[in-house]
């Protein structure tokens, strides 16, 4: 993942467009909405996910948010948190702690890591953490990919975990979810298509010569990065990275 893009007060810029550091972006997406039915789900697709999702993690923990991590990518990198924590001057070892990973191979192990999810919410002494942790799932469809698994498990297993993750944000507890592209031809597709479906915001990523391109597609909620919808901008550019506003439900 590009360095630049992991600057912990790295800024988005454009003359014409309104200034916002990608800390702030980050804060609007983590700011909870007391009048919402259910908790945020965002889902980010693309290219770079285990690099997005490390940083962002590391990004949370430095707040003070407690993070569960189920990994079906096999693709979250502690070193890259560990490395965030130097930059922003915070022992390593404190924003570790306030990470708890589980990874998946199988999709019955990741289906049986999210009906179970819960279950890492609780602290190793036992007892209930105080404020709701942030989920992040990476690699949620990967596992589901296995052509050695028929069709007719996959569908039914993989709503199973919708059903179990809608009922979290019912809870309020906010999911995270990163995806990479599924490979060319899979006839897999649709679990793309579904789970875009699931979140309130998507966030394609996609690498270009000047590096990724993070486009906003029409499930979005209208609350996020107001400050910039307000002033009439329909994208927000940054040296590596744009964010395009393509339409609103």
């Amino acid at each position: 993942m590009n360095s630049d893009l992991l600057t912990p007060n790295s800024e988005l810029n454009c003359s014409e467009l309104p200034r916002v550091s990608l800390d702030e972006i980050f804060s609007q997406l983590t700011q909870t909405n007391p009048h919402a039915r259910s908790a945020r789900k965002v889902l980010f697709r693309g290219e770079k996910m285990g690099g997005i999702s490390s940083y962002l993690v590391g990004w949370m923990a430095a707040r003070g948010i407690d993070v569960v991590v189920l990994d079906g990518a096999n693709r979250f990198d502690p070193y890259m948190v560990s490395s965030f924590a130097r930059k922003a001057l915070i022992p390593p070892e404190r924003l570790l702690k306030k990470i708890r990973i589980a990874r998946a191979f199988t999709c019955y192990q990741m289906a049986t890591l999210v009906d179970k999810l819960s279950a890492l919410f609780q602290a190793d002494d036992g007892v209930a953490r105080t404020s709701k942790p942030w989920a992040v799932l990476l690699g949620l469809i990967t596992t589901f990919l296995d052509e050695d698994v028929s069709e007719r498990e996959v569908r039914p297993l993989f709503e199973r975990s919708l059903r179990r993750m809608e009922a979290m944000a019912e809870e309020g507890i906010p999911l995270l979810l990163f995806q990479t592209a599924s490979p060319f031809g899979s006839k897999r597709d649709y679990l793309m298509k579904r789970l875009s479906q699931f979140s309130n915001l998507v966030l394609k990523v996609s690498l270009e010569d000047d590096g990724p391109k993070l486009v906003a597609p029409i499930y979005w909620e209208r609350q996020w990065i107001s400050s910039a919808i307000n002033a009439g901008a329909t994208e927000i550019l940054t040296k590596n990275c744009k964010l395009q506003i393509e339409s609103l439900q």
